[in-house]
């Protein structure tokens, strides 16, 4: 080995180390700034969801302490998924420099620096997570009394276009994050000439209060043609979960065509329950347009609670027990997985989910370690993964019913279990989503990640 590349190693050794080292100082503006702004002020800003703002030094500053204990848990940012098990398109996971740096800066005192290193705050889109929409629609704004219950409603949001127009993406956007917990939406698809006005009818039905059965909801909301027929309805088209932000594939993946006449159907808008009596939602929906129609729509498919495979064993959690269940379902054809999404409760513990090929090769598609209700992730994979014809997809989840689980819902622990697909947070589920496309030759290759 020549002497030449011998020096040319060690440098190249001594940079790594350097580029790794932790400054003896360490200010605010010069290297806490670029770490809250690239991985925290997104929600922590003015208008965002999180409780207060990370922006200012004085900002900072207040919660130094707090910013390096939940930072060395790995509580904040927010990410479950364990990203040596999969990597995901947006995942926000700091690296233990980062931790390292604002772990040393609140130790030391939290200084401010030179304001002149200060960079520029990020640009951030108001009234989105996303960008800029080309329609706003308001839902229905909704009082909510001070109780200790969840409270579930179905709502419509009626739309009428001078023309049949295609989306990319539809963006649930909560008016008061403190309350609304999540939104499964449909969307009701009218042919312009069978619903002369689609903004009669009631706009919010409490589900439990107001009426005793579906059918009788739909009449309040005025859901049916005029003809008394009802109209098709395409599920799962606006959805909303802590934490989840509306994910655009590339042109041509996706999207959805509107018609003329129609609307969203919130068929669970879940509040949970607040100990204040004036408490005001005023949520919204956001439409992005598509250039031109989607040329491979998305399809999903569930495994779990209501789903295309059930839940073994069941779902019936004893009190003081652990207990793990599965679900598992052979796809039949090839598939190009896009996102996926798993769904428990406050009982959750863990979660993960995987493939095996019929050549008896693993998939990796999920693990999370440590679950964590209050943020539940639509993930999205870098590329397609492609599932082969016959594969089974197998999800586990384990469930913690006892006094040591911080989140269990009854002290002493009770009997929980799903009933019938119940969106209670005291009762359970187990849920994994798949949305997929049918494989085509070099789905794997297209990256999901857009700009």
């Amino acid at each position: 080995m020549s002497i030449l590349f011998c020096v040319l190693i060690a440098l190249l050794h001594t940079a790594c180390n350097n580029k790794d080292a932790i400054p003896d100082t360490v200010t605010f503006t010069e290297q806490v700034a670029p770490i809250l702004y690239n991985n925290c002020s997104i929600c922590h800003r003015p208008g965002g969801s999180a409780h207060f703002a990370l922006v200012t030094y004085e900002d900072a500053r207040k919660n130094a302490g707090a910013c390096a204990y939940v930072t060395k848990e790995r509580i904040m940012p927010p990410w479950p998924a364990d990203p040596q098990y999969r990597e995901f398109v947006g995942q926000r996971i700091l690296s233990d420099r980062d931790i390292k740096i604002l772990d040393k800066w609140a130790s030391e005192g939290a200084p401010e620096g030179p304001k002149d290193k200060l960079p520029a705050l990020p640009k951030y889109p108001v009234g989105s997570d996303i960008g800029t929409p080309d329609m706003r629609i308001p839902v229905q704004p909704y009082f909510l009394k001070g109780n200790g219950f969840d409270k579930f409603l179905l709502i419509k949001v009626p739309f009428e276009l001078g023309t049949d127009t295609f989306a990319s993406l539809i963006e649930f956007m909560p008016g008061n994050h403190n309350v609304v917990h999540h939104v499964n939406g449909d969307m009701v698809k009218y042919e312009f000439d069978k619903k002369k006005d689609v903004f009669a009818g009631e706009r919010v039905v409490n589900m439990v209060e107001d009426t005793s059965s579906l059918l009788q909801a739909f009449q309040k909301l005025g859901l049916s043609n005029d003809d008394g027929s009802y109209p098709v309805l395409q599920k799962s088209v606006v959805n909303y979960l802590p934490g989840v932000i509306g994910q655009k594939y590339p042109e041509g993946i996706g999207g959805y065509m509107l018609p003329r006449k129609g609307a969203f159907l919130l068929n669970d808008l879940h509040y949970g329950f607040t100990k204040k009596d004036d408490v005001w939602d005023s949520s919204y929906i956001n439409i992005f347009f598509a250039k031109s129609p989607p040329k491979r729509p998305a399809q999903e498919f569930q495994l779990g609670t209501l789903g295309v495979a059930p839940v073994e064993p069941d779902l019936v959690i004893l009190p003081n027990t652990i207990k793990q269940v599965y679900s598992k379902f052979t796809v039949p054809f090839d598939i190009s997985i896009l996102t996926v999404n798993p769904h428990m409760h406050l009982l959750g513990k863990t979660f993960k989910a995987y493939a095996v090929s019929p050549s008896g090769d693993t998939i990796k598609l999920i693990s999370i370690p440590r679950w964590d209700f209050n943020w539940q992730y639509f993930y999205t994979f870098k590329k397609m993964v492609k599932i082969p014809k016959g594969s089974t997809i197998i999800a586990e989840g384990v469930y913690d019913n006892t006094k040591q689980n911080l989140n269990n819902p009854f002290s002493p622990p009770q009997l929980v279990r799903d009933r019938n697909g119940s969106m209670k947070a005291t009762d359970e589920m187990f849920q994994f989503i798949v949305t997929y496309l049918p494989y085509e030759l070099g789905d794997e290759n297209i990256s999901l990640e857009t700009k």
